[in-house]
C-alpha cells in the first residue's frame, strides 16, 4: 500500500469531491417526500398486520374480542 502526504491526501480528497453530483434542492424535496410517504405506508401496513394477528390471538386463545 502507498504512503501518501497529508497535503497530497487533501489533494486526492478534493479532486474526488468535485467528481460529485449533487442534488439540487427540489430533487431533496422529492425523495424526502417520498420517504416519508413510504414511511408512513409502512407504518400503516404493521399497524393493520399487528391489529389483525392481535385480533387472531386473543380469538384463539378465547381472550374476547
Amino acid at each position: 500500500m502507498a504512503k501518501t502526504n497529508p497535503g497530497q491526501f487533501i489533494r486526492q480528497v478534493r479532486q474526488e469531491v468535485s467528481k460529485v453530483t449533487w442534488p439540487t434542492r427540489k430533487e431533496t424535496a422529492i425523495t424526502t417526500t417520498m420517504v416519508f410517504v413510504m414511511v408512513f405506508m409502512a407504518a400503516m401496513f404493521f399497524f393493520v398486520v399487528d391489529q389483525v394477528l392481535g385480533l387472531l390471538v386473543r380469538t384463539f386463545l378465547g381472550l374476547g374480542g
